[in-house]
């Protein structure tokens, strides 16, 4: 099953962007090697600087073996007299993760006491934190008055989680979960060239029952309707999945401005995307949903014993959510993609280019599901794409997640 992390990871489009992640004192301190890793992972150039109360937990050489370059040591025991100031100079965002009370108390106060003190008030780039302390740390008002200084400043505050702590005490106060803090990370770094939009987008499978227990269906896992929903996320946009079954907190995290609308069958899908639909600025609709739906049997599991010489199933056509809602384009961009099988008389482009024009979309993406590596529940995609002005190209393997990065880009020229 294809995870967050893994579409999260797979993004090349940020490579060699510059990160600075701070790691203070708290016992999930250990956690940010993991996410160092997921960042590199991603192409992503990382520095480091553990505080002294970090330190306790891990080591500055845990952070270097993993690729971290450089490890800031403390103030006064390096070489580098402007250590202190050299993320500000040289890196493009800065994160810190865990971040603990005592210094998110630093920051709201602008102390310089100790190298990531200092780094941090010298640095103009966006800034996020991910606090990880005990609940009665966290709600204590001194805390919360800090935290409320600080996004007041434009610092984004990711998290903290709920459950049980080191402690053995249940509250708020965990570190934000893996996936949210590598999104929220990526976005620190993207471009934020789709703020103001609001995106919909489908994606996923749908399920068309005939009777009480058994469906009608298809693999698809909903990676590429999940990959076109966080790159918009990370650029910037508010975005609205309207996912189908199987789509859960796995593969679309809990961000701030990422709704998730689960539903089952074609016409759920179609009535949820339809009340979105007026507040949307553009629209994604990548969902597999079935074409046509069996006419029920009833309510109850159909008895074999019922039908011992065969069944004959009877279906119906379902309504077409992208042609039906392309009836009210106006000025929204429309993204539709295609699921095809191509012969040797047809190819991918000139599917492409019928779905297009039927479908009224500004761009169409067509993938073969017959290609090795291009089908449902793959990771990558190979692409035949063309839009309403005439423009045309093929795109060989790659992450579906870069796929999806490149489609919002063009999406955003027409």
């Amino acid at each position: 099953m294809i995870t967050a992390i893994q579409v999260l990871r797979s993004l090349q489009r940020l490579k060699n962007r510059r990160l600075h992640l701070g790691v203070s004192g708290s016992i999930a301190c250990y956690k940010s090697a993991d996410l160092l890793r997921h960042l590199r992972a991603a192409g992503i150039t990382v520095s480091v600087t553990v505080t002294q109360g970090a330190g306790h937990f891990v080591q500055p050489l845990l952070f270097s073996s993993l690729g971290a370059a450089p490890v800031y040591p403390e103030m006064f025991t390096g070489e580098e007299p402007f250590a202190h100031l050299e993320p500000g100079q040289c890196c493009h965002a800065l994160m810190v993760a865990p971040a603990s009370a005592s210094l998110l108390a630093r920051m709201a106060c602008g102390q310089a006491s100790d190298m990531l003190s200092a780094q941090i008030l010298a640095f103009q780039g966006p800034v996020a934190v991910a606090p990880a302390m005990n609940t009665l740390m966290w709600t204590n008002a001194a805390t919360q008055a800090n935290i409320a200084t600080l996004q007041e400043r434009k610092v984004t505050i990711v998290g903290p989680d709920s459950g049980t702590l080191a402690c053995g005490s249940e509250g708020s106060g965990r570190l934000a979960p893996m996936p949210c803090l590598l999104a929220h990370a990526l976005r620190l770094l993207a471009p934020q060239d789709m703020a103001g939009e609001t995106v919909l987008v489908t994606l996923g499978p749908t399920r068309e029952p005939w009777d009480g227990v058994r469906f009608w269906s298809n693999p698809s896992t909903g990676a590429m309707g999940a990959s076109l929903a966080l790159s918009a996320w990370l650029r910037g946009a508010r975005v609205h999945a309207v996912a189908g079954p199987g789509i859960d907190t796995d593969l679309l995290p809990p961000l701030p401005g990422l709704f998730l609308h689960p539903v089952t069958t074609a016409r759920q899908m179609l009535g949820e995307a339809t009340d979105i639909w007026p507040k949307a600025t553009m629209g994604m609709f990548t969902a597999a949903v079935a074409d046509f739906s069996p006419v029920p049997f009833g309510a109850r599991k159909f008895k074999k014993a019922d039908s011992p010489d065969g069944l004959t199933v009877r279906f119906t056509p379902n309504a077409d959510i992208l042609a039906t809602l392309a009836l009210d384009k106006g000025t929204r961009r429309i993204l539709g993609f295609a699921a095809e099988t191509p012969d040797a008389q047809t190819s991918l482009m000139d599917l492409a280019r019928l779905k297009l024009r039927k479908k009224g979309c500004s761009l169409l993406a067509a993938n073969n599901v017959a290609q090795a590596g291009s089908g449902f529940g793959s990771a990558t995609n190979a692409m035949a794409v063309a839009d309403c002005q005439g423009r045309e190209e093929h795109w060989p393997l790659q992450s579906k997640m870069d796929v999806a990065w490149d489609l919002c880009t063009w999406l955003l020229q027409l």
